[in-house]
């Protein structure tokens, strides 16, 4: 039983523990030194290989970085992976810089996706739809298109259309139209460009190193090659680029993109075979740098080098010990520790459930393009799965999905730690017909049951805050609704419910060894909860505490502030 077996885990924890070990960082190894000095990003030969010695160092590199997540725990590697974002100008050779690196590297090992710009979805952040392509930890990926092309498809459009409408108005009366109509477009690429930078910050915490490749050429050398005789791809951004006006706007968009952002590098596609020899450099030392991000630099046999080193992981650790030492827990709220209320009539129960979930129902299938995403956490057997089993009862299986969130799989710890919540929400791109997806735990782990049992480093889950918030005010901006349930019990009734459990054939399954342990860290537990209330209870998403030992009336909340939630949301209220 899983009650004995937590009898035996608590003997154990009364042992001294054993003395641990001094660990030293290891570093990958490597044949020889002219493979280490491959490995080691060199900005006085930024650009001097020439193709052979080209090819050897990224190949070299490339079987280095996939080693990272092949080996990381034999050296103490932290595995990254590169995605290289490729955008531009058309027929500027993107195309032959791709194709030509393709051949110098591993091509089984260089994952290589392109998009057509489209029109962003409704209701979702305008990254969402690519975060199934991204690159695993230890894997180089070349995206064409990608959520810049669907930005700059849809500011073309906007530019467009506030010019039609500017030829078919007055021409007294519709300057001040066409100023809106202009600062309509601006504003809308600035606030998707601050998305986009956050997005690709948080990416790049979490493992996912980005390099952004922008190609041009002038207008002449875009006419010439336009009309050559080299079949042409299908357009990213699907333009007119024989119109003048259109090439113009469409430098003016580019301008302000890299003005802001910063972080492109720019390859002038004028000579083609410069601009591939350029192009493969940039992802030559963007490996680099991603090796040195994993800490997998070569090991060199020099003291002196293994001396910096050591040197090196001692200095972030202390960096990291400095952050954790500096956060303060926040108080622990009332609500979370003065629990009752007393049990529901049944009768009076079943009268509100019905009319509740019939209203809920109605109000889900009126919401019209707005996808619903609810987020349920709470202490071991605070009522999740009842009030998610009555939430969903009057409705058709059809039309939401529901996911219960364990531990991650191996693969999901090979992507950025929110990817595996990004691929689960509702996407307008995908045939499930469902927009609304129901949490029974969510990416608030990491907060939580990560910080409590060290799955995840100090800086990591205190980093994690920030991340969420960012993550839910996007969806909201983005239209999308965000419930967010915390169901709290006191500690005597959770033991009550756990021994009903145990005493219950079909209900025996829910009950875990590791339940039985998370009691023994209910106060750490509860903290968690209480910092992680304090951090992310926003105005774009605000956490809506259900406190009671009385299931029936926390299933009833639960369903009455979606109610008010969607009805306010709908303007009925």
């Amino acid at each position: 039983m899983a009650k004995s077996k937590a009898k035996k885990d608590e003997k154990d924890r009364d042992k001294p523990a054993k003395k641990p070990q001094k660990t030293t960082t290891r570093t990958l190894p490597s044949e020889d030194d002219s493979h280490r000095a491959l490995l080691t990003p060199n900005p006085l030969s930024q650009f001097s290989f020439d193709d052979d010695a080209l090819r050897l160092a990224l190949i070299t590199a490339q079987y280095a970085l996939r080693a990272t997540r092949q080996q990381q725990a034999e050296y103490n590697t932290t595995p990254h992976g590169l995605l290289v974002l490729v955008n531009g100008m058309e027929q500027a050779g993107k195309g032959a810089a791709v194709k030509q690196l393709r051949e110098w590297v591993d091509p089984r090992l260089l994952k290589v996706e392109a998009t057509i710009g489209t029109a962003p979805q409704p209701a979702q952040p305008i990254w969402q739809t690519h975060t199934h392509t991204l690159p695993r930890t230890g894997e180089v990926m070349v995206y064409f298109g990608n959520w810049y092309a669907d930005l700059i498809y849809q500011v073309m459009r906007l530019i467009s259309d506030s010019k039609d409408k500017d030829a078919k108005g007055d021409k007294g009366k519709n300057k001040s139209a066409k100023k809106h109509a202009k600062k309509a477009w601006r504003d809308y690429l600035q606030r998707a460009l601050t998305q986009l930078s956050d997005f690709e910050r948080d990416l790049a915490a979490n493992q996912t190193k980005l390099l952004k490749c922008w190609f041009h050429i002038d207008a002449d050398t875009l006419k010439d090659r336009l009309h050559d005789d080299d079949a042409d791809p299908e357009f990213l951004y699907q333009i007119d680029w024989d119109d003048q006006a259109v090439i113009k706007a469409f430098n003016k968009v580019a301008t302000l993109l890299i003005e802001q952002q910063g972080d492109w590098v720019i390859i002038d596609g004028t000579d083609k075979p410069r601009a591939t020899n350029r192009f493969c450099h940039e992802v030559l030392h963007a490996i680099q740098h991603t090796l040195v991000d994993s800490k997998a630099l070569p090991v060199n046999q020099d003291d002196t080098d293994n001396k910096k080193a050591e040197d090196k992981a001692a200095e972030d650790e202390e960096i990291n010990s400095k952050d954790a030492s500096e956060f303060v827990c926040a108080p622990i709220p009332e609500v979370l520790t003065d629990i009752g209320a007393p049990d529901m009539d049944k009768d009076d129960y079943h009268k509100a459930l019905a009319d509740k979930q019939s209203r809920l129902a109605a109000l889900l299938r009126a919401r019209g393009d707005r996808h619903v995403v609810f987020a349920f956490e709470g202490m071991d057997a605070a009522g999740k799965g009842g009030a998610i089993k009555r939430l969903v009862a009057p409705l058709d299986p059809r039309e939401y999905q529901v996911y219960n969130i364990g531990a991650p799989m191996n693969y999901e710890l090979e992507h950025p730690y929110l990817w595996r919540f990004w691929t689960r929400l509702p996407n307008t791109r995908t045939d499930r017909i469902s927009r609304v997806a129901i949490f029974d735990r969510t990416w608030y782990g990491r907060v939580l049951v990560e910080r409590v049992e060290g799955f995840a480093k100090d800086h990591e889950w205190q980093r994690a805050y920030g991340e969420i918030n960012r993550f839910e005010a996007q969806l909201v901006a983005s239209g999308t609704t965000v419930l967010k349930y915390w169901l709290a019990i006191d500690k005597k009734t959770q033991l009550e419910r756990f021994e009903a459990r145990e005493e219950t054939p079909h209900k025996e399954y829910k009950l875990t060894d590791d339940d039985w342990r998370n009691r023994d860290k209910w106060d750490d537990y509860v903290q968690a909860a209480a910092d992680m209330l304090a951090r992310t209870n926003t105005d774009a998403a605000p956490w809506h505490i259900i406190a009671t030992n009385d299931k029936r009336r926390a299933r009833l909340q639960v369903l009455e502030h979606a109610i008010n939630q969607l009805e306010s949301a709908k303007g009925l209220r």
